[in-house]
């Protein structure tokens, strides 16, 4: 019950992207614990070029060499499952049934931590482990064998993941910019255009270049391929996890195996369907949509994108 032997598949995309739409396709498969919410794994401790990027939150953990199990666990984030826990009444998921209790999380954690030692794999395979032992009405087959997990942007920490878990897989999702770009614009402190892109674009080589250093352990998904057809395309995914690629559930975005009509609020996506996306992109200025073309270049050829708008 340690880091080598524990399966986790780790989702990434960039912001507005369809990470939280893959994320719920793939909640309800018989054979996943897949995690509530976004994951959210980093601590404050994760100090790199990508620091003044993209939120610690967000990244793939570090942990100080002298903490204790109990200071590790409050180390990690993990914002939105600790505020659904801790203070229901303020989460934006407080709608949603979740019996689960955080310090018990935490207890069950240190108990692992001891056993299996400290470090970045392990704390990892206890935290995941950890959750679904607490979580009460979590909807259990008894086939689980790979657990689930997404974060924004994690993509960027794809070797350290791969790394610190030798059996865990990597799973990118991109849509295309346009879409992507007018999603995010409809937050209340959007990011402007041209730093949008470069996070977006600095997502996409991230993907590529782990995916040629880890082949057969780090997987690409177009969010357009998967509004077309979840199962065709994350069943894909799930022959290569060793896991049943014909579950009926990937038909489906759901919560704890319970049918969503929506995926908001788990992201800004809220109808996954070709036609919306479309509609989405297209909500953009034409000035807008060519400096995207024009900041993007590099990857619309390589993820088929160049005529999408």
């Amino acid at each position: 019950m340690n880091s080598s032997d524990f399966r986790l598949l780790m989702i990434g995309a960039m912001y507005e992207n369809g990470g939280n739409t893959t994320h719920r396709f793939l909640d309800g498969h018989p054979q996943m614990c897949v995690y509530p919410f976004e994951s959210q794994p980093g601590t404050r401790y994760v100090n790199d070029m990508l620091t003044s990027m993209f939120p610690v939150k967000y990244r793939w953990p570090v942990f100080t060499l002298s903490a204790t199990p109990a200071e590790d666990y409050r180390a990690i984030i993990d914002e939105e499952c600790k505020v659904r826990a801790r203070t229901p009444q303020v989460s934006k998921f407080r709608h949603m049934p979740f019996d689960f209790n955080d310090d018990e999380r935490c207890r069950i954690y240190v108990d692992y931590v001891q056993k299996s030692g400290r470090s970045t794999g392990d704390n990892m395979a206890a935290f995941f482990r950890a959750t679904f032992d607490a979580w009460k009405d979590f909807k259990r087959t008894g086939k689980e064998s790979v657990y689930v997990g997404y974060s924004p942007i994690i993509t960027v920490d794809g070797d350290r993941i791969l790394g610190d878990l030798p059996q865990a897989h990597v799973l990118h999702v991109v849509r295309n910019p346009w879409s992507a770009f007018a999603d995010t614009s409809k937050r209340p402190v959007p990011l402007s255009l041209d730093k949008y892109i470069l996070a977006w674009t600095l997502n996409q080589y991230h993907a590529l270049l782990y995916r040629d250093k880890f082949p057969g352990r780090v997987h690409i998904v177009r969010a357009e391929d998967v509004m077309r057809d979840s199962r065709k395309t994350l069943g894909a995914v799930c022959e290569k996890l060793n896991v049943d690629p014909g579950a009926e559930s990937l038909g489906m975005p759901t919560w704890n195996g319970s049918p969503l009509k929506e995926v908001y609020p788990w992201g800004t996506i809220r109808i996954p369907t070709p036609e919306a996306n479309l509609a989405t992109a297209r909500e953009l200025t034409s000035a807008q949509t060519e400096e995207i073309r024009l900041r993007a270049r590099p990857y619309l050829e390589s993820f088929d994108y160049k005529s999408f708008v």
